[in-house]
Parts: structure tokens; C-alpha cells; sequence
């Protein structure tokens, strides 16, 4: 079996589980217009919320749908509570951000102090490889790809059939004239929040299991290359985001499969570079909102 295979095998993973984080991130973003930098951390709760069920002799699986309704509940409160009183005092953009980092340190020294710096993992059963065409996998990377799937079919579903999603879809576009058509922009952002916690939670479950190994900062690592990828697919484009996942997944696995695999990570931003001066848009042209 070749390395470029075998390479391409572990792209799939990194893929899938950068897709369910990247969906969240870019649906986000359209529905709201400001990125959320306590997002990588929404998936390190998740993470370990999925740990505490887990240590209770819960299912990993059991415990990954856990992590991922307690942090939909936790994001919409957050949103409530925090994003969304600053957003009606009409604050510059910048202390928005500025507020979401706030946000994002006091998950991380939350968590800190609680399960402490140390690594932690899943108790779960050890991994068996198993060759599916040219490519050989664990039964747990083989779950993650299996998991992104629902995940993104339920991601397509909800935006193109349903209530729901059209009007986020419309809010993504234009939030002045979805308003105006009588959507509920106050609901559908709750429930934008709600998906994208939910998506958020379950990303830091199978980015665990992918790492096999996890600390409280997590998702901190992880949100520069969710950036990426959310930046190749078009900002605010969900359907962006799973190309751009697709791409930046197998490009760093192959390409840390020829060089230092400590620089695969700074492939990525190479492409988004690249991509940035040749196509500022990213890959799905964005309408509606700059």
C-alpha cells in the first residue's frame, strides 16, 4: 500500500472532522457577520463534557450526542447573555471580537482549573485497522468519516428544506430584507446558535478521538486551521466550508507525508494565501453581506 494512499486515507479524517467544525464556523458567520474566536473553545467544552460522560461509563457515541446538545444550549446562552447585548448597543465590529476572546480565555481557564492541564482520552475500545479500498483505517476514523457524513446530509437538509434554514439562508444574504419579509431574525439566530454549538460540540468529541489525546487547548490549535478553511470556501458559505475542508484535509495529510509533518499545518495557510490573492472570494463566491 502506497504512502500517497495511506496519506490520503488520513486526509479523509482530517477532512471529516474539519468539515462538521467548519459548517458551524462559516453558518455562523452568515447568519451574524462576526466571527466567533471562542469558537475552537465551544468544541474543547464539548470534548470534555463527552470525557465526564464517558468516565461514567457512557458510550463514546452516547457521550459525543451529550457534549453536542449541552454545548447548543450553552452557545445560544451565550449568545443571549453576552454577543447579543453588545450587538444591540451597536458596538464596533472589533469589540465584538474582542469580546469573543474574552469569551474564549474564560472557557479555557475554566476548564484549566477543573480537569487541569494534563492530557486526557477516552476510555473506548482499541482501534482495529481495516483496509477499505486503497486506504487503511481504524473502526474510529472510519466512525468520524461516517459521523461528518450525517452531519453534513443533516446541515443540507435543514438549509434546503426547511423553514428553518431558508430563512438563515436569506438572513445570510440579506438580513435587512429577510427582516423586512417578515422572518423572525431574533429565532432563527437562537437556533443558528443552537446548530452551531451543536456542531461545535461534536467536532471537539471526534477531534479528540482523532488526536487521541486532548488538553484545554484544543481548540485553540484548531480554530487558526478552521479559518482556513473557512476562508478557501468562501466566507459564510457552509457549503464552501466542506471543500474547503475536503482540500485542506488532504493537502496537509499528503503533504506531511513528504515533509516534516510539523509544517503540514503551514500548508494550509500557504493555500489560503495563494487562494486569497487569486481569488479573494474564496472558492464559493459570496453574496449579500462584505
Amino acid at each position: 500500500m502506497s504512502i500517497l494512499m495511506l496519506s490520503i486515507g488520513f486526509g479523509l479524517v482530517t477532512a471529516s472532522v474539519l468539515a462538521i467544525a467548519g459548517v458551524g464556523l462559516s453558518l455562523q458567520f452568515g447568519v451574524t457577520n462576526f466571527v466567533n474566536f471562542a469558537y475552537g473553545d465551544y468544541a474543547t467544552l464539548g470534548a470534555y463534557i463527552a470525557l465526564v460522560a464517558n468516565e461514567h461509563g457512557l458510550n463514546i457515541y452516547v457521550s459525543m450526542l451529550i457534549a453536542g446538545i449541552v454545548v447548543a444550549i450553552f452557545s445560544a446562552l451565550v449568545n443571549r447573555l453576552v454577543f447579543k447585548r453588545f450587538i444591540d448597543k451597536r458596538v464596533k465590529l472589533v469589540i465584538l471580537l474582542v469580546v469573543t476572546i474574552g469569551v474564549s480565555l474564560v472557557i479555557e481557564y475554566a476548564l484549566q482549573s477543573i480537569f487541569g492541564a494534563q492530557f486526557q482520552s477516552y476510555t473506548i475500545t482499541s482501534p482495529t485497522p481495516m483496509q477499505i479500498g486503497p486506504f487503511l483505517l481504524t473502526t474510529g476514523q472510519i466512525a468520524i468519516i461516517g459521523i461528518a457524513v450525517l452531519c453534513m446530509v443533516g446541515v443540507h437538509l435543514m438549509l434546503s428544506r426547511t423553514r428553518v434554514g431558508k430563512a438563515m439562508r436569506a438572513m445570510s444574504d440579506n438580513p435587512a430584507l429577510a427582516e423586512a419579509s417578515g422572518i423572525d431574525t431574533l429565532r432563527i439566530t437562537d437556533l443558528t446558535w443552537l446548530v452551531v454549538g451543536f456542531l461545535a460540540g461534536i467536532a471537539g468529541v471526534v477531534l479528540a478521538m482523532n488526536t487521541s489525546t486532548f488538553t484545554p487547548l484544543l481548540g485553540s490549535f484548531f480554530l487558526m486551521l478552521l479559518f482556513a478553511v473557512v476562508i478557501l470556501g468562501g466566507i459564510g458559505k457552509p457549503y464552501g466550508a466542506m471543500l474547503g475542508a475536503l482540500v485542506i484535509g488532504v493537502v496537509t495529510e499528503v503533504a506531511g507525508a513528504y515533509i516534516n509533518a510539523a509544517y503540514q499545518d503551514a500548508i494550509a495557510f500557504l493555500i489560503m494565501i495563494l487562494l486569497l490573492l487569486l481569488r479573494p472570494q474564496g472558492l464559493f463566491s459570496s453574496r449579500g453581506r462584505a
